[in-house]
C-alpha cells in the first residue's frame, strides 16, 4: 500500500510472527529412562541437529557426571549430533564475561555451528541471559534451548524472552528479545543448591501472585513454612504456577517484547537493580527483588492504595520465608537517582507498578521521592517482623 505526496513515497510494511515454545518439566532428564529431552528434540525437528552445549561452570562442578550422561543418552536415544561442551561462568559473573561471549561466536564459527543447530544452554538465570544473547546475535539467531538450573531460573529468568548482558555497571544495558525454541526444567538440579539460592527464587513467585494472582499469594501465605524449609513437593507447584503465571503474562499483556513503558512483572525491581549493583551483587537477586518488593508495598500502602492487612500478610510471608528485607545496603540507595535510571531503562516515562490488593498492580507515572525515602528508612529502622510497626509515619 502506497501514498504519494510531492515530497514522498511511501510503502508501508506490515506482517506478523507467531512464536510458540514448550516448558517441559521433569527430572533427571539425562537418565537414558527418561525419554523427556529425546522426545523435545525430535518434535522440535533437532534429531540430526548439532547440538552445541554451554554449561555453567558452577553446575559443571556440581554435578560431574553430567558431561557422560548426556553423551550416553544421545547415543542410546539416536538424537542430535553432540559437540564439545562450553564452560562458562555462573552468576552475575556471566553478563559481565564480554571475552567468553567471543569465545562462543568463535567456536560457532569453527564449528560451522548454522541456524539449524542447536546451542543447549544449562544453568543459572544470569549465565542463561548472556548464552541466549550470544546465541540471539551469532548469524542473527541460533536455536535456544534452555535447561534452568535454579529455582529462579526454572520459575522466572529461564522461561520468558529476554536475553541480556551488563555494561558499563549498568545491569541488562545490553541485550535481544528471543524467543527460546523450548525450554526443559530438570528438577533433580536443585538438590544441589544452597539453601540461599533456594530462598532467592521464591521472591519471584511472590512478585507474580501479588500482581496477578491473589489464590496463589493465599497458598505461599498458607505454605510458607514448608517453603522455607523447601520441602520438595510444595517447591515443585510454586515453581510451576509461577513460571505459568510468567508466561501467561508473556503472552497476555499484549506488549511481549516491552516496547511500551509498563513492566508489571519488574514489580519492586527498580529497587533490586540499584541494590544489587550497590552491594556489588553481594544480594541474590531474588534476596534484591524481596527487598524491592517489601519497599513498594509499603509506599503503596503509605500512598494510600493499600490495605494495611494486606501490607502485613505481604511482610509476613517475605519474613518468614527467610528474607532479611533491612539490608544494610539500602542506607546507600539514592532513590531519585534509581528511579531516574530505571526510567531510562524502560526508555520512556517513568512507569513503576504499586498495589492497590494483593493480585491487583496499578501502573503510575509519579513517585514521591520524599515519602519513598521514609519508606526506606523505615524498612532500615524497623524489625521487619514487627509488621505493624511498619505503617508508623
Amino acid at each position: 500500500m502506497s501514498n504519494d505526496s510531492p515530497m514522498a513515497h511511501t510503502v508501508r510494511q506490515q506482517f506478523q510472527v507467531s512464536y510458540s515454545y514448550p516448558v517441559v518439566f521433569t527430572s533427571d532428564a539425562f537418565n537414558k529412562v527418561n525419554p523427556t529431552l529425546a522426545e523435545l528434540l525430535r518434535s522440535l525437528n533437532c534429531n540430526s541437529s548439532r547440538i552445541f552445549p554451554v554449561i555453567d561452570a558452577q553446575v559443571s562442578e556440581q554435578h560431574p557426571g553430567w558431561w557422560q550422561q548426556l553423551t550416553h543418552y544421545l547415543a542410546h536415544h539416536q538424537v542430535g549430533s553432540l559437540l564439545a561442551p562450553l564452560s562458562f561462568p555462573g552468576g552475575e559473573v556471566a553478563k559481565q564475561s564480554a571475552e567468553k561471549i567471543e569465545q562462543f561466536y568463535q567456536l560457532v564459527a569453527d564449528q560451522c555451528i548454522d541456524r539449524h543447530s542447536v546451542v543447549l544452554a544449562i544453568g543459572g538465570g544470569a549465565m542463561l541471559d548472556a548464552v541466549g544473547y550470544a546465541a540471539a546475535t551469532a548469524h542473527r539467531g541460533i536455536r535456544l534451548i534452555r535447561m534452568p538450573t535454579t529455582v529462579l531460573a526454572q520459575n522466572d529468568a529461564g522461561v520468558g524472552v529476554k536475553n541480556g548482558i551488563n555494561f558499563s555497571g549498568r545491569k541488562n544495558f545490553v541485550g535481544t528479545f528471543a524467543p527460546p525454541t523450548a525450554v526443559l526444567n530438570d528438577y533433580s538440579f536443585l538438590n544441589t543448591l544452597e539453601a540461599r539460592d533456594k530462598r532467592a527464587g521464591i521472591a519471584e513467585a511472590v512478585k507474580v501472585a501479588l500482581i496477578r494472582d491473589p489464590t496463589f499469594f493465599s497458598t505461599l501465605l498458607e505454605k510458607r513454612y514448608q517453603l522455607a524449609q523447601f520441602e520438595s513437593e510444595t517447591m515443585r507447584y510454586m515453581i510451576r504456577r509461577c513460571a505459568e503465571l510468567h508466561l501467561q503474562h508473556i503472552a497476555d499483556s499484549g506488549d511481549p517484547f516491552e516496547y511500551g513503558s509498563a513492566r508489571p512483572l519488574d514489580f519492586g525491581h527498580w529497587a533490586a537493580h540499584k541494590l544489587e549493583e550497590l552491594s556489588q551483587h553481594r544480594l541474590r537477586h531474588g534476596e534484591a527483588v524481596a527487598i524491592g518488593i517489601a519497599l513498594d508495598s509499603v509506599y503503596s500502602q503509605r500512598a494510600g492504595l493499600l490495605g494495611m492487612e494486606s501490607l502485613s500478610n505481604i511482610m509476613t510471608l517475605l519474613t518468614d520465608l527467610g528474607f532479611k528485607l533491612n539490608d544494610k545496603v539500602l542506607a546507600e540507595l539514592d532513590v531519585q537517582k534509581a528511579l531516574q535510571e530505571f526510567r531510562e531503562h524502560l526508555g520512556g516515562e517513568l512507569c513503576i507498578t504499586l498495589l492497590t490488593a494483593i493480585g491487583q498492580g496499578v501502573e503510575v507515572n509519579h513517585i514521591d521521592a520524599s515519602l519513598m525515602q521514609r519508606c526506606v528508612n523505615r524498612l532500615l529502622d524497623s524489625d521487619t517482623n514487627n509488621k505493624k510497626s511498619l505503617s508508623i509515619a
